[in-house]
């Protein structure tokens, strides 16, 4: 992975981290914390992996939850990630 990708992945991570601590006041998504970013070679896709604390159960909940915040989690992430697309 370039230095820049790793760079932009690890912003990422933590605006995302940070948006679901203060900012998502969904309760499905309490304790929900962003453990991985991977980006595509050209910075325009990414896939996020989260850690659910609690039970195994959670998992369609949680799964739910991050579907509905999708749209807000993306327009916060592209508003304060500077990049040309």
């Amino acid at each position: 992975m370039s230095i820049k990708r790793a760079r932009v992945a690890e912003q990422i991570r933590m605006i995302l981290s940070e948006l679901l601590l203060r900012e998502v006041s969904d309760p499905r998504l309490q304790g929900v914390t962003v453990t991985e970013v991977k980006l595509d070679a050209e910075l325009m896709y990414a896939d996020i992996y989260v850690n659910a604390l609690g039970d195994e159960d959670r998992q369609d909940e949680v799964m739910e939850g991050l579907a509905r915040a999708g749209g807000f989690l993306r327009r916060e992430v592209g508003k304060r990630v500077r990049l040309r697309q």
